[in-house]
C-alpha cells in the first residue's frame, strides 16, 4: 500500500486539455473527420447546446471504416459514441484514473455552478496521456507486467489497410504490428488511420506497409510505469511495443500504464 504522500494532491483541472473540441449531433462524419486532423487530435465531444451527447473517437472511425470501407456519409449523431463520466477540475487525478478504469469511461472535466452545486459547465478533458502526465509527478514506479497486453497481433507490410482495420476491431486493438519475420518493425494505429488514411481518401485495399508508423520506438520488457510514461510523453505516442531480445513481445498503452498506477495504489 502505498502513503499518501507518495501521491501529491494533483488536481484534474492543472492537467486537463482545454478548451474542448465539440461538434453538432447534425455535424457530417466526414466533416468531423477534416475537424480532428485540422485540430491534431483524436476525438470530438459530441453536444447539443450545453448537453453532452457522447464523444466520437478513432475507435469509432475504425469501426465504421470497417464496416463501410469509406467515410460513412452520415451524421455523428447516427455513429456510436463512446460513454463518459464526469469529473470536476478540483477532483485528484489519482481518483480520475479510478474512474476511467472502474467505468472503462471517457473522463470530460465538469465546471459547478456556484448557485446550484450542480457540475453542468463543460470545461476541459482528461485524456489517459494527461493522467500519466500527472502521476509522473509522483515518486511511484509501478509494475506495468499485469497491465500491459502480451499478445502481439502482426500483419505483412503487403496486407491490405482493411485487411489491418477488421483486424484491429476485431481483436479489439489500437494497432497492430507490421513486420516480415521479425525487425525491423512498422506499426500502424488509429491515429494513422485517421491521418494517413481517411486524411488523403486513400483506396482501402491499398498495402498496409505504405501507411504505418515508422520507425517505432520501443523499449525493453520489464520497463517500469514511470519510465514508459516518460519516454511516451517524450515522443508523443499512446501505445509503446516492449522487447525481449530484440523482437517485440508486448504492448502498453497510456491507458494501462493508468491503470498500473491504480492498482499499486
Amino acid at each position: 500500500m502505498k502513503l499518501q504522500t507518495d501521491y501529491p494532491l494533483l488536481k484534474v483541472g492543472d492537467f486537463m486539455s482545454s478548451p474542448v473540441i465539440t461538434a453538432h449531433p447534425d455535424t457530417r462524419f466526414s466533416d468531423a473527420v477534416q475537424t480532428m486532423l485540422l485540430k491534431g487530435i483524436g476525438n470530438i465531444v459530441v453536444t447539443e447546446g450545453e448537453k453532452v451527447e457522447g464523444i466520437l473517437t478513432e475507435r469509432e472511425m475504425l469501426l465504421h471504416l470497417a464496416l463501410n470501407k469509406a467515410i460513412p456519409d452520415k451524421q455523428i449523431k447516427y455513429v456510436l459514441t463512446q460513454k463518459v463520466a464526469r469529473v470536476t477540475p478540483s477532483t485528484e487525478v489519482l481518483e480520475a484514473a479510478r474512474t476511467m478504469i472502474s467505468k472503462k469511461a471517457r473522463l470530460l472535466v465538469f465546471q459547478k455552478d456556484r448557485r446550484t452545486g450542480v457540475s453542468d459547465r463543460l470545461i476541459g478533458i482528461i485524456t489517459a496521456s494527461d493522467i500519466v502526465r500527472a502521476l509522473l509527478k509522483s515518486k511511484s514506479n509501478p509494475s506495468i507486467e499485469g497491465a500491459m497486453a502480451n499478445k502481439i497481433v502482426t500483419l505483412q507490410p503487403d496486407s491490405t489497410i482493411l485487411s489491418a482495420v477488421k483486424t484491429m476491431l476485431k481483436k479489439g486493438i489500437g494497432s497492430v504490428v507490421i513486420s516480415v519475420n521479425g525487425p525491423p518493425y512498422a506499426m500502424f494505429t488509429e491515429r494513422d488511420l485517421l491521418n494517413r488514411i481517411l486524411g488523403e481518401n486513400v483506396d482501402r485495399l491499398e498495402k498496409v506497409g505504405g501507411y504505418c508508423t515508422t520507425p517505432v520506438i520501443t523499449a525493453k520488457l520489464g520497463i517500469g510505469a514511470k519510465e514508459a510514461g516518460k519516454l511516451m510523453l517524450r515522443h508523443r505516442i499512446k501505445r509503446l511495443p516492449l522487447t525481449r531480445y530484440g523482437k517485440i513481445v508486448a504492448m502498453v498503452t497510456a491507458r494501462d500504464l493508468v491503470e498500473a498506477y491504480v492498482k499499486e495504489k
